[in-house]
């Protein structure tokens, strides 16, 4: 009955899309004229219709247990087109795409981070769709929409790799309102505020269960993120550091982790730490145990994406018989701003064979503003509307006649409307070939001594002194040397 329903939603302006552009389309002459294809394929470009198409996605599509069947039956049924879907353990899902583009054993489409985007784009192994973008229906929808600097953002020197359907996003920290309450505080505005409350959460009765001491204050999925802007979980205590690479306000290059902000934020960090204020297994979390710490009312103040998470963090505790109500805060003052992450891109990958119609038929329809990216907004199976792929909020083309518009949840809006005003966007390293020999390494070496600081308690000095011993200086100044001569 659910898929009958979601059909119906699907049915007027699909049986338009299936007549205008679904259909099997060959050139018959050497030059197509882009009016007679609402995808507007570059001159001379030949195209057939996929009889397949393979796709790699992580756990931002709907999963089997939440009607990604429903969604496939109903994708092919639009499109006359079967699809196989990847979907690796959301967890694992790049330790999966490494060995995918390691082995070549590469679907057609694969959803990137801005990391995996510009290193793979290097290496040659996703496909230019510039001359497929350029002119199309897409291209002017986009235009129009008010988004066209989301695209030309994720160019590699100014060509495409693919498309992002969304803003990027980013995350905002949520504090338990009943925890501020049972403290007596108010939100924090600035660090000194931010440490207070971590301070009464971890040593005070917050959750009102009659024990102080047995909470905590914030926890995290580990000290630094895995991907760009890699800070996001923890904006409080890097505040101005970086431990990355960025583009200072003259146009040049710089390793922020080199940089004396890095280590005030590692002081920061080390000393929240050893207070107990920070989750003791803090660096062995994944995204998923972090919420599930966070549902059991074990820590009070949590960085997560904005936007629908406002809305689903809230729920779970209310499932978990915890108080739902959640404080969206604005940055504290040393912050200054959250970031907003470069989007993930869907990608055709080197290995396709038909990479024109696979543009055609899987990119393009997915933002169509109708039926099609309908059907990627919105679960199969829900009748409340939930996001399947695409978060309607953060959409770069808006649905025409959005059929979940009207159910646009309050504490989702709030969430992302402060994060909106107080956010700006990452920067987007290109990976030029001494960013793609070393920065997996150099990364990885980071980080360890980011938790050997934080962790174990190791001197700071002492950290970089072992980063320079193993090369972590020369690998750092070899990409910023690459960069800044791009």
């Amino acid at each position: 009955m659910k898929r009958k329903a979601i059909a119906r939603i699907l049915c007027s302006a699909l049986a338009l899309c299936v007549l205008a552009g679904c259909a099997n389309r060959t050139p018959d002459s050497k030059t197509q004229s882009q009016t007679e294809s609402h995808l507007g394929v570059t001159d001379n470009a030949t195209w057939t219709k996929p009889e397949k198409i393979t796709m790699m996605v992580d756990g931002t599509l709907v999963t089997p247990d939440k009607g990604q069947e429903e969604f496939k039956v109903l994708w092919e049924e639009k499109t006359g087109i079967t699809l196989e879907i990847i979907q690796p353990e959301h967890d694992v899902y790049y330790d999966e795409v490494k060995e995918a583009f390691a082995s070549g054993n590469l679907p057609d489409v694969v959803l990137l981070s801005s990391t995996y985007y510009t290193e793979y784009a290097a290496e040659d192994m996703l496909a230019d769709i510039s001359d497929y973008y350029q002119g199309s229906e897409l291209e002017r929808k986009i235009q129009d929409a008010g988004n066209a600097e989301l695209i030309e953002g994720i160019r590699i020197h100014g060509k495409l790799y693919g498309i992002t359907p969304a803003r990027g996003n980013g995350c905002i920290t949520y504090v338990k309102k009943a925890w501020l309450d049972n403290c007596g505080l108010s939100v924090p505005t600035n660090y000194e505020e931010y440490l207070a409350m971590l301070k009464a959460f971890t040593e005070r009765d917050p959750d009102g269960n009659g024990r102080n001491g047995d909470t905590y204050g914030v926890s995290a999925a580990g000290l630094i993120n895995s991907e760009a802007p890699y800070t996001n979980y923890l904006p409080e205590f890097y505040q101005d550091a970086y431990p990355a690479f960025y583009q200072k306000e003259d146009g040049t290059w710089a390793d922020g982790f080199t940089e004396d902000a890095m280590k005030d934020a590692l002081r920061r960090l080390q000393t929240a730490y050893k207070a107990g204020y920070i989750d003791p297994k803090i660096a062995e979390n994944s995204t998923g145990n972090s919420r599930d710490k966070f549902y059991a009312n074990e820590f009070g103040a949590f960085t997560y994406w904005a936007g629908t998470w406002g809305n689903t963090l809230s729920n779970k505790l209310k499932e978990a018989g915890v108080d739902d109500e959640l404080v969206a805060i604005a940055p504290i003052a040393e912050t200054g701003d959250y970031l907003e992450r470069v989007a993930p891109v869907w990608c055709i990958t080197s290995a396709c064979k038909n990479p024109a119609g696979v543009y055609e038929y899987f990119l393009e329809t997915m933002l169509d503003g109708g039926e099609m990216e309908t059907l990627w907004t919105y679960s199969p199976t829900s009748e409340t509307y939930a996001k399947n792929h695409i978060d309607r909020m953060l959409a770069i083309v808006p649905i025409k006649n959005d059929p979940g518009a009207g159910n646009a949840n309050t504490k989702a809006a709030v969430a992302a409307d402060v994060f909106n005003s107080h956010s700006k966007l990452a920067d987007l390293p290109y990976s030029t070939e001494a960013y793609a020999l070393y920065n997996s390494d150099l990364m990885a070496l980071k980080t360890e001594l980011i938790n050997k600081v934080v962790v174990s308690g190791q001197d700071i000095e002492e950290a970089y002194s072992q980063f320079a011993t193993q090369n972590g200086n020369w690998m750092s100044q070899a990409i910023v040397d690459s960069l800044n001569a791009e």
